[in-house]
């Protein structure tokens, strides 16, 4: 199985070029979620937060409760397909969620590997903190995810995330 990590603009061209049969959505609640052709309802995970790492009046931060639905769905997935992971740009919120596929998928596999592994497959990947933090507690990784993702320390600036596949 692999994941695909994308922006939001390049998800239905690569649903259809991959064969993807599940998809996780992560935008902010100004951004209305959409449907994906190919994708039945109960493959499609939709969660709504901005992407920040603290809360802020004014928006709604990655709660718990967010990534025990992420971490949830992740587990129920069965299959071979393709799984694609999208935010509104493919850097921040989307990363951090592949980061976790790839920690609860590869439970045996040091925490800084699957960091470097996701670096080397995206310079501009700046998974989200405070998504890592929650999912690190979960699972508990004993704050070997956080301290991973804070070596990698943030990836270049960049409007929109390239898109990247990572094998499970």
């Amino acid at each position: 199985m692999e994941i695909i990590v994308s922006p939001l603009a390049a998800v239905q061209l690569l649903v259809n070029r991959h064969k993807v049969s599940h998809v996780v959505s992560l935008l902010g609640p100004e951004t209305p979620h959409r449907s994906f052709s190919g994708i039945v309802d109960d493959n499609h995970l939709k969660l709504t937060f901005h992407d920040i790492i603290s809360p802020a009046d004014g928006f709604t931060a990655p709660m718990a409760d967010h990534v025990e639905t992420l971490i949830t769905f992740l587990k129920a997935r069965q299959g071979e397909d393709p799984m694609l992971i999208h935010c509104w740009a493919g850097i921040s919120r989307s990363t951090a969620s592949a980061f976790t596929a790839m920690c609860l998928y590869n439970p045996d596999l040091d925490e800084m590997k699957l960091a470097q592994q996701l670096r080397a497959l995206s310079h501009v990947a700046t998974p989200n903190r405070r998504i890592v933090a929650f999912a690190d507690d979960i699972m508990g990784r004993q704050g070997r995810m956080v301290d991973a993702v804070d070596a990698i320390g943030r990836g270049e600036d960049a409007y929109e995330g390239v898109i990247f596949q990572w094998k499970v």
